[in-house]
């Protein structure tokens, strides 16, 4: 009996490929379409799934500790503000109440006046200055009323400059200058002493030992008084001692008479440090001269 022929083959297709080679295919039982199934697309889409499942999962987690991480260092920046404004804020309050609490000590009677202590004073009497100051005794040093200590000192002429000085806890300090007199004006009132200013120091009725006599023609209010006052500041002290007269019509002839009777014609006030220094020489090299003019230093005339 003859075979009958085999059924043609689909294209790309073999001839086990076929179905009849499928059925016949022992214990496959269509196994093959249900492996091709098996691993077809259905079994991908379930694993790209749990890629995606597992990828979520995890930007999430990254997420959350990233949130965390930034809590905590909030809280962190926070806490370091707040102990730097804490530490600030008792430093200022600190600050505060030492000056508040200085202030108020200042102006208390803790810090009151008990003792006031004048320096300075060689021809005044420091005692009785002291006592012109009395009434600011009790007075906290902060309030020391600088205005009534000079209504207080106007009654000393002779005082040319004042310096107040707190000593805590009680102690006021007066520090002065006193002006130097430079003559006596004569006039029927008596012997007025004068310092280079023109400031009237005292009045007495007997020419004060070691003063001379200032015979400026203007007054105190002349150029020729004030020439007159600068050159007796500067001349040496030897000089000084045995002035009894000065004399002056203009700025520019200062004439100066010592107790020995010897005439010295001065000049102008310029350049009288080297006129005294010239003078000096000229009285050891001429101790018998009855004048000397150092108008201009550098030709002394002796006569």
């Amino acid at each position: 009996m003859r075979r009958p022929p085999p059924l043609p083959t689909p294209a790309g297709e073999s001839a086990e490929d076929t179905p009849a080679r499928r059925r016949r295919d022992p214990g496959d039982g269509g196994g093959r379409e249900k492996s091709s199934a098996a691993t077809g697309s259905p079994v991908v889409d379930a694993v790209g799934d749990a890629d995606r499942e597992m990828s979520a999962r995890d930007v999430w987690r990254a997420a959350r500790a990233r949130r965390k991480a930034l809590r905590a260092e909030i809280r962190r920046f926070t806490q370091r503000s707040r102990r730097r404004r804490i530490v600030w804020l008792s430093a200022i309050g600190a600050a505060v109440l030492l000056v508040g609490g200085s202030v108020a000590a200042a102006y208390s009677p803790l810090f009151a006046v008990e003792k006031i202590t004048v320096v300075g004073a060689t021809t005044l009497d420091a005692a009785s200055v002291e006592t012109a100051l009395a009434d600011q005794l009790g007075t906290p040093l902060a309030l020391v009323d600088s205005s009534e200590v000079k209504a207080s000192l106007l009654a000393f002429p002779l005082i040319e400059t004042y310096a107040l000085e707190a000593n805590p806890p009680h102690d006021l300090t007066v520090r002065i200058v006193e002006r130097t007199p430079v003559g006596v004006i004569r006039s029927d009132a008596g012997y007025t002493l004068v310092d280079a200013a023109g400031v009237a120091l005292s009045t007495t009725s007997d020419q004060p030992a070691g003063q001379p006599v200032l015979d400026i023609a203007g007054g105190t209010d002349s150029a020729a008084f004030e020439t007159a006052g600068l050159v007796v500041r500067s001349v040496p002290a030897d000089v000084r001692a045995a002035l009894v007269g000065v004399s002056a019509t203009t700025p520019d002839d200062v004439t100066l008479t010592l107790d020995t009777g010897l005439r010295i014609v001065w000049g102008d006030s310029e350049n009288s440090p080297m006129k005294s220094e010239v003078l000096a020489k000229t009285l050891i090299s001429a101790p018998g001269a009855t004048s000397i003019d150092v108008t201009s230093p550098h030709a002394v005339v002796v006569g």
